[in-house]
């Protein structure tokens, strides 16, 4: 059994243990009276019962009851006369506050009374009548507030309860103030709840007043609570579950040390958050794939779980070297984890996160073996390669899902029956970017096992899609698995559209930039994002990425989902290849024009997703955000000058002229914690070394903890409407919230050596995997048809 906590300090406490004895002999005195008083009832009714005239038994017996009731009506005219009086006096006491003793002679005083109670109990009982024909007897006496044991009592607890830094006057602050140094003498008021800021929600974070007449009630809960705790009735999940994060009070803090902002402290804010997070679901929901912190239940997609939260959030785990928590979620791998399941699962999404998050994890574990060290995954140990293990089981289930005529994979897969399954909407077509969005995994999975499957059966995605020699590099959201042409006309970097750019320039850097297919690729989709999706909104010039619903020839929509804020990050990261932009201008024969434009096109579009989170009242973007734009849109070739970084801090507010620009409908106003914005800030400061990407990331950081924290340590939660406050929450926890957006802003508080950009790439789930060179085997297979030209909008990019 584990120690008996005792966190209100009561063993120690001057004066406890004789107050307990006191509380323990009275409790003894009035068992002992009581079953005396037993005894004779029974010799009476025994005495009544043995009688051989019942009418002279019963005659006693009546006559015994006349002279218990007058008794009784006696004893309690007596109790109601000093209760009133009792009442005067102390309504008398509270209207005028009280003091309690600070001397420690107090408590020796109290003490050494202590022997007057057994004497004055035994005054007491010889005063009382015994008639020994009468079952109880009542007494006539009410306790006597005069009586030296009385005073004794109130002396010893006046003294145990008082405070040491010195009394306080007035009846509400006298009560707090003297319980709460009872509880803790180092404490001068009730500890504030932890979990919440101060003063948030409903009631405000001011205590109600104490009721006079309730003190006494509160004190004695406290005592109570404070056992139960020393007891270990409370478990330990209980601890855990509540946040280093405190009181909260670093949320005005700049954190700065010598006048500079202290990074790695910040950076210890973002671990703390992670803690939270984890130990809430840990706590409420382990083992299950969803977690609602409000409710503080989970719910599994598959009957045994599929590790959705635990394998996605491991290598965040790792990189934090939280050793304690990646041991317990090893454990339920190893002992709970099974893809023997008849599930189906999303073939994008259990790849990215499930595939990744194990393939992370392996080489985490092996490349960097002081992060979260663990002797179960060192080399010969016997789980050395679980997470291995692990990946290749579901990936040779995944790979049911290329089973289509034309490679492009199905959207689904049923895991148990090695089934791939088409969708069962869009005429069964596979989203674009789902489809291309699966060979980071598949490729470095191949590397490590030497199956060369997986490499070519995810790389003739890339061909399929390729030979449709989309206009201007530019994909439709849609692809058919039968056919591997394109379905509809939509065009966006949004949903189903985004990560297929994203994948483009990390194939080409996975491989140490051995396959400048995938580079070429890229250009041609970033020139084509230039010519056809670019804007600046009319009032205050923001460069906006748009949409082309109805293909490249019909007009362009000033709508951004929150997921396109991958792209600044990406376009940085493309540019120099993974140097710093400092190294990568001094590289002879790298730096040129193109270069230079893609660096300003990056920052631009980073200063408006920016703009987005400035643009909600909780500082918390929304997940689509619409912009003014002139209804002839400029083109990206236009003459611009971007508006300055404090434009934001214009001191008009909400009438400042740049919110004009943009716009949030009500039903998209919600917040899913993602992590696309943070990403990319990441990939700027890596880049560029400007601290005022730090800076956002530290405001985005704390408006994250000030409005989606929930209370009772419940960890974080999604929000069904950011632009109100107090918010409006959703309830539920996206898994990555701990794998990205927690793991992103660690990354931007961490020194620049901390997985390097030129030695890992991230796949678009954060999980990072190593750079590695590829043998003859495992080089590209393909080539690009030649261009036929394009179609579509001119240069202009005009509507």
């Amino acid at each position: 059994m584990n120690r008996v906590r005792d966190p209100f300090n009561l063993y120690n406490r001057p004066g406890t243990i004789a107050a307990i004895n006191i509380l323990r002999a009275t409790a003894t005195t009035a068992a002992v009276e009581i079953r005396d008083r037993a005894e004779k009832a029974a010799a009476v009714a025994q005495a009544a019962a043995k009688s051989a005239d019942w009418h002279q038994a019963a005659s006693r017996a009546a006559e015994l009851a006349e002279q218990a009731a007058e008794r009784t009506r006696d004893a309690v005219g007596a109790v109601a006369e000093a209760a009133e009086a009792a009442a005067k006096e102390v309504e008398r006491a509270l209207d005028q506050g009280f003091q309690l003793s600070t001397n420690e002679e107090d408590l020796e005083q109290g003490a050494g009374l202590l022997p007057l109670l057994p004497a004055a109990a035994e005054q007491e009982e010889e005063e009382e009548e015994d008639t020994e024909q009468m079952a109880f007897s009542v007494p006539r006496h009410v306790p006597s507030f005069t009586d030296p044991a009385r005073q004794a009592e109130d002396r010893l607890w006046a003294a145990a309860t008082r405070q040491r830094a010195g009394p306080s006057s007035g009846v509400l602050g006298g009560v707090q103030d003297k319980v709460g140094g009872f509880l803790n003498p180092d404490r001068r008021s009730l500890p504030m709840y932890k979990d919440k800021p101060y003063g948030y929600g409903p009631g405000g974070g001011r205590p109600r007043p104490l009721l006079r007449k309730k003190r006494v009630l509160g004190f004695l809960t406290l005592v109570i609570l404070g056992l139960l705790w020393m007891t270990g009735f409370f478990d330990e999940h209980h601890e855990r579950a509540r946040a280093k994060l405190g009181d909260w009070g670093w949320l005005s803090s700049d954190m700065k040390r010598g006048g500079k902002a202290d990074w790695m402290k910040r950076r210890e804010r973002v671990v703390e958050a992670m803690e939270l997070s984890w130990d809430a679901y840990e706590r409420y929901a382990w083992g299950y794939d969803e977690f609602h912190p409000m409710s503080k239940t989970g719910r599994n997609m598959a009957p045994k779980g599929l590790g959705w939260i635990i394998i996605d959030s491991l290598d965040t785990l790792m990189i934090m070297n939280l050793t304690s928590r990646v041991t317990h979620a090893r454990e339920w791998i190893s002992k709970s984890l099974t893809w023997d399941q008849d599930q189906d699962v999303n073939t994008f999404e259990t790849t990215i996160r499930m595939l990744g998050g194990l393939l992370s994890a392996y080489y985490l574990s092996t490349e960097y073996p002081n992060l979260a060290p663990i002797s179960d995954d060192d080399v010969g140990a016997p789980g050395e390669d679980l997470y291995l293990e692990k990946a290749r089981d579901l990936a040779d289930r995944l790979m049911s899902a290329f089973d289509t005529p034309s490679g492009i994979p199905y959207a689904s897969v049923n895991l148990g029956k090695f089934q791939g399954l088409p969708s069962h909407a869009d005429n069964g077509a596979s989203s674009t970017a789902e489809a291309t969005t699966l060979q980071l995994e598949f490729k470095y999975l191949a590397n490590l096992t030497g199956e060369k499957d997986f490499w070519d059966r995810s790389e003739k995605v890339m061909q399929v899609l390729d030979d449709n020699q989309a206009p201007d590099g530019l994909v439709p959201i849609y692809i058919q698995p039968s056919t591997g042409h394109f379905h509809t006309q939509n065009i966006r970097l949004g949903s189903r559209g985004d990560s297929y750019y994203e994948y483009l320039i990390k194939q080409f850097l996975q491989t140490k930039k051995a396959e400048p297919i995938y580079q070429e690729m890229w250009n041609d989709a970033l020139q084509g994002i230039r010519k056809h999706l670019v804007t600046y909104t009319e009032n205050s010039g923001f460069t906006i990425v748009g949409e082309r619903p109805s293909g490249l020839d019909n007009h362009l929509s000033p709508k951004m989902d929150h997921l396109v804020c991958f792209l600044p990050g990406t376009i940085a990261l493309a540019a120099t290849e993974g140097l710093s932009e400092r190294e990568a201008r001094k590289k002879p024969g790298f730096w040129n024009k193109q270069r230079e434009a893609d660096m300003q096109l990056a920052r631009e579009l980073m200063q408006t997703c920016w703009g987005m989170y400035r643009y909600m009242a909780t500082g918390l973007a929304a997940e689509i955000t619409y912009f003014k734009i002139p209804s002839d849109p400029l083109p990206a070739s236009n003459t611009h000058t971007p508006p300055p970084d404090s434009i934001f801090d214009d001191p008009l507010g909400p009438d400042a002229t740049w919110r004009k620009d943009f716009e949030v409908h009500q039903f998209d106003s919600h917040n899913l914690q993602r992590p696309e914005t943070v990403e990319s800030l990441f990939y700027m400061y890596r880049i560029t070394g400007e601290v005022k990407y730090r800076e956002w990331g530290w405001e985005m950081f704390k408006s994250f903890v000030n409005y989606t924290a929930v209370e009772d340590g419940g960890g974080f939660t999604s929000l069904s409407n950011a632009n109100k406050i107090p918010p409006v929450m959703k309830d539920n926890m996206e898994s990555f919230w701990m794998a990205e957006t927690l793991k992103y802003f660690y990354l931007l508080f961490s020194p620049e050596d901390l997985l390097p950009l030129d030695k890992v790439v991230f796949n678009t789930e954060a999980h990072p995997l190593p750079v590695f060179e590829v043998g003859r085997l495992l080089r590209t297979g393909w080539v690009r048809k030649p261009r036929t030209g394009t179609t579509g909008a001119g240069a202009s990019g005009a509507a």
